[in-house]
């Protein structure tokens, strides 16, 4: 008989994101106290700036926002047996794209071009993304090494279009531009709580998380990137083809992307900006993404809170920053314990998947072998 999972491993695995946050905040309050700030207030300040007032749990939604659209494609992709490093990129694509198309009619219906944007910003972060799927499928390239070089390659794109053709015309004749579009009609604005920053794009993100595990767990296409996933080989001989899915979950992560820069655009800025850096617009949600889906534990509807964690986690960082007067680098250097430890425990928790697999795999084959009876058990027989 095989032996039962032990019931504080399964508590161990579910929790293990969480314990990954408390290590690295406590790393970080050893920090603090190096720089004689009490870890206490400071991270009390925290808190407060996330979820003190309606407006700064608002500002948390919004912020979460972009991770989840970035952190469902994480999902796909991953849950496909790619890996996805090219969020930045694809979201700036998708971006370009809804806002040259908005600008492009300004008199057109809201009801119209609000959805025909979304839609168009989810459709170019999917091409995009599929450039890398295409590649790793058919010629075998590393799907990182290719979604971070058209990440760098829609950065240049982006900064050439703000500083020349998609230029904000009020611009022209300033000693020193800035690099952003006009701004885009007041009608194409994605619907807004008043007096918030919380825009109609957080409930879609919601919406959408939903319908992505439907997609994953409920459909045929679904269990197939999952298939693919899990054992490409086998797979490819219980005839699904494996290339088809692997372009289509990079395509669909990018989609997400894509989908992440067309709502921060219609929600959150009305126009395209940037300081010539890829956070200069996304804000790192494109690498943010990740870390918000695996602390998910690379489920969907896992990521919700993921996400609300993280988009938290940024906004009440900023307000620990201004409360303790700490500098900016320990700010960063925290985010990054955090992304640091949540990465680390998601590789534990998959060695320790992979070990009790083999372990219950050992077991199978030992309890199917048949059992030679000793010399002394074979004369009582007879």
């Amino acid at each position: 008989m095989l032996a039962k999972r032990p019931q504080w491993g399964i508590i161990l695995d579910t929790f293990t994101p969480v314990l990954a946050v408390l290590a690295a905040l406590l790393i970080g309050a050893l920090m603090l106290m190096a720089l004689d700030v009490n870890p206490i207030r400071a991270y009390s300040a925290l808190v407060t700036g996330a979820f003190g007032s309606t407006n700064a749990i608002a500002d948390t939604i919004v912020k979460a926002t972009p991770l989840l659209f970035v952190g469902l494609g994480i999902c796909i992709a991953f849950r496909g047996g790619v890996i996805n490093i090219g969020g930045e990129g694809q979201m700036i694509i998708g971006a370009l794209g809804t806002t040259a198309f908005a600008l492009a009619l300004p008199d057109a219906p809201p009801g119209i071009i609000i959805p025909a944007s979304l839609l168009l910003g989810f459709v170019l972060g999917g091409l995009y993304g599929g450039i890398a799927g295409f590649l790793k499928a058919y010629f075998g390239v590393n799907e990182i090494l290719t979604t971070v070089m058209l990440n760098s390659i829609a950065v240049q794109l982006m900064n050439f279009l703000l500083r020349g053709p998609m230029i904000d015309p009020d611009q022209f004749g300033r000693a020193s531009r800035i690099p952003q579009t006009a701004r885009l009609s007041a009608a194409f604005d994605l619907p807004r709580l008043v007096p918030t920053r919380l825009h109609a794009g957080a409930f879609i993100a919601v919406a959408l998380a939903i319908l992505v595990y439907i997609f994953l767990w409920r459909t045929t296409i679904g269990y197939r990137i999952r298939a693919v996933g899990l054992n490409r080989e086998a797979s490819r001989y219980a005839g699904i083809n494996t290339k088809r899915y692997m372009v289509l979950s990079l395509a669909l992560s990018g989609a997400f992307a894509g989908l992440a820069g067309a709502v921060q655009v219609l929600g959150l800025y009305h126009r395209m900006v940037t300081d010539g850096s890829p956070g200069g617009f996304t804000g790192s949600a494109g690498f943010n993404g990740i870390v918000a889906a695996l602390f998910g534990q690379l489920h969907p509807l896992g990521t919700i809170p993921a996400a609300f964690f993280f988009g938290a986690l940024l906004v009440g960082a900023n307000s620990m920053q201004r409360a303790v007067q700490i500098p900016a680098a320990l700010i960063t250097a925290l985010n990054g314990l955090v992304v640091v430890f949540v990465v680390s425990s998601e590789l534990w928790r998959r060695r320790r998947a992979r070990r009790r697999e083999m372990q219950a795999a050992a077991e199978i084959t030992h309890a199917a072998q048949p059992v030679t009876p000793t010399p002394l058990e074979a004369v009582n027989d007879r």
